[in-house]
């Protein structure tokens, strides 16, 4: 019972926080339209997705780190997983930052206004936590 309410009140918070993150991402689409000014609202769009994934692996690892376990970190995964979703996540923001024209960023400056860029931030902070991974203790196996 315990459990399962700590995974409901998790999920309550962080619908909350998605809710109310989608709510400020609106109104600052909407302010940029009236300022002609798109840094604040990309800027947010890129960083937002990886808040949001990290979100929902943190459940588990606030379980994984009760049962107070050794950590590693999961190289392999960072490495392979990762840093390719990071990189494509954040090429709108470098294309509004650096002020390229390059046509890779063009073209996914245009497919940042479907679902490609954030579920690319989603996968990147869903597997920036995901990747520390938890070892049995040395005091469990009685080395």
């Amino acid at each position: 019972m315990k459990r399962f309410l700590f995974i409901f009140l998790s999920t309550v918070v962080i619908g909350t926080i998605f809710y109310l993150g989608m709510n400020y991402q609106m109104r600052l689409r909407e302010q940029s339209a009236i300022k002609f000014d798109l840094k604040p609202y990309i800027i947010f769009a890129n960083i937002f997705p990886i808040f949001i994934g990290m979100l929902l692996r943190l459940p588990k690892l606030i379980i994984e780190i009760k049962d107070k376990k050794k950590w590693s970190i999961d190289l392999v995964k960072a490495l392979t997983i990762g840093i390719p979703s990071l990189c494509v996540a954040m090429i709108p923001l470098l294309a509004i930052l650096f002020e390229t024209n390059l046509l890779s960023s063009k073209m996914f400056m245009f497919l940042g206004a479907t679902t490609f860029t954030p579920i690319a931030g989603l996968v990147f902070g869903y597997v920036l936590l995901d990747s520390l991974k938890s070892n049995i203790s040395s005091t469990e196996t009685g080395l």
